[in-house]
């Protein structure tokens, strides 16, 4: 099994191919606000340093977010766009499950990310004694106080949303013991765990339907007022981009192979 996973829930975008075995590419950079002018070439050139063609994935796997609009857009209609183009099956991860895939502990874990006015995303998981990450608190945006209320036992917390809290708030939960901090490879989200997380749910078949949507927590208002405009989407946009670009690639390669 060979999957291309996509990581751009934040400005850090994250794109990893992987089999069974484990990593055979990836690559992190600071996307900022360019995830659409980076992805594809950054999906090319892993490709073509693993010698892994288009045609040999055995899936897809996107990071579904909460995190930021634009990236989850480009991410996710990147992901339906080469669906489309090449009938490879495409599983969405949650970006907070993802992050608390990589902390290993009894407690429960809680991945954050900065939102919109000053208030973060987070949800709360606990690792079940099969491995598995199990959800405890669904995705939630709020305010730091609705976050603290949300505690109800020691938790490890990690991610930019964590870091970004006023340093009270810190001072307070971790001098009460409410809190113990996980090291600082853990508060970027990773292809590489949303690989690990997809590549289980695509074995047993969870693949994403026809009907696909971001989970996005709060809505953008770009996209309401879209939505009302009667125009397509963005994410409808760039899936067309994308199949039309991959479909003319695999054409490209199918010529060169009968020549």
């Amino acid at each position: 099994m060979k999957i291309l996973a996509i990581e751009t829930a934040t400005t850090w975008q994250s794109v990893a191919i992987l089999d069974e075995h484990g990593v055979l590419a990836q690559h992190g950079e600071e996307a900022g606000g360019a995830h659409g002018a980076l992805l594809l070439p950054t999906i090319d050139r892993l490709l073509a340093q693993s010698r892994v063609k288009l045609r040999e994935l055995s899936g897809l796997i996107c990071s579904a977010g909460p995190g930021s609009f634009t990236g989850i857009r480009v991410g996710l209609a990147t992901g339906l766009g080469l669906r489309a183009a090449t009938g490879l099956p495409l599983v969405l991860v949650p970006t907070l499950e993802a992050m608390a895939w990589n902390v290993d502990s009894t407690m429960p874990v809680c991945p954050l990310l900065p939102s919109r006015r000053g208030e973060v995303y987070w949800a709360i998981f606990r690792r079940g004694v099969d491995g598995s990450i199990e959800r405890v608190l669904g995705e939630q945006v709020g305010t730091e106080q609705a976050f603290v209320q949300s505690l109800h036992e020691p938790t490890v917390v990690c991610g930019a949303g964590w870091a970004a809290m006023a340093p009270e708030t810190h001072d307070r939960l971790t001098k009460a013991g409410m809190v113990t901090v996980g090291s600082e490879q853990l508060f970027s989200p990773s292809a590489v765990s949303v690989a690990r997380v997809g590549m289980s749910r695509l074995q047993r078949g969870e693949v994403a339907g026809e009907v696909v949507a971001p989970l996005y927590v709060q809505r953008a208002e770009a996209d309401i007022q879209y939505e009302r405009s009667g125009g397509l989407s963005p994410v409808a946009r760039r899936q067309i981009r994308v199949e039309r670009k991959t479909a003319e690639r695999l054409a490209r390669g199918r010529k060169r192979s009968r020549v």
